[in-house]
């Protein structure tokens, strides 16, 4: 199918180009959310009469995206979830959990806004790109943690996982030092061997 694209899409074109596209695409998608017209003489005509209100929208929305995005570009938001030890989360996180953390914070974001290719299913700090307008777009982090405590920490640039694991050696050798100097480790090895 032919279409009249009536503001910038990825990947496709701009204001005023006259692609082809597949038949659902343009059905489910860009003519229902008004992001382009068929590409009709009719329609050829009325987009050439309104060309000029159309570019100014486009220039007013973007405007108003890029102030926005000057506000939350480079912004930190944290989510608390359960995780195993190895730093696995019980369930993920996804982009409506990015949306609901960052309107937590007074900030406004809509959820087809977040650019998530796969559900974040790890602890850390992860960059997220955030789509404002077709021609604006910026990028937050989101700090996963199991506390608040743990998220304070993972800012400050501790690998939580890995020191995680380092505490629980140093306690192991600990246990077992003073299990060897209590007598443990002497008994065991005076103790005569039966078969």
């Amino acid at each position: 199918m032919k279409v009249v694209l009536l503001e910038r899409v990825e990947n496709l074109g701009s204001i005023g180009d006259v692609v082809g596209v597949k038949d659902g695409f343009a059905r489910n998608f860009l003519l229902p959310r008004h992001k382009a017209l068929r590409a009709t003489s009719a329609n050829l005509k009325v987009f050439e009469a309104q060309k000029d209100q159309i570019v100014a929208r486009n220039a007013a929305n973007k405007a108003a995206a890029e102030k926005a995005g000057s506000e939350l570009d480079g912004t930190t938001y944290v989510i608390i979830r359960q995780a195993g030890d190895s730093g696995q989360l019980y369930g993920s996180v996804n982009a409506r959990d990015v949306a609901d953390a960052v309107a937590e914070a007074g900030a406004k974001v809509e959820r087809n806004q977040i650019v998530l290719n796969t559900p974040i299913k790890t602890l850390g700090l992860h960059n997220i790109t955030v789509r404002l307008h077709a021609e604006v777009s910026l990028t937050i982090t989101v700090n996963v943690a199991r506390s608040q405590d743990e998220a304070d920490r993972q800012a400050s640039g501790e690998n939580i996982i890995a020191s995680q694991f380092e505490e629980d050696r140093v306690a192991a050798e600990e246990a077992a030092a003073d299990m060897l100097e209590g007598g443990a480790g002497e008994a065991m090895q005076n103790a005569p061997y039966e078969a």
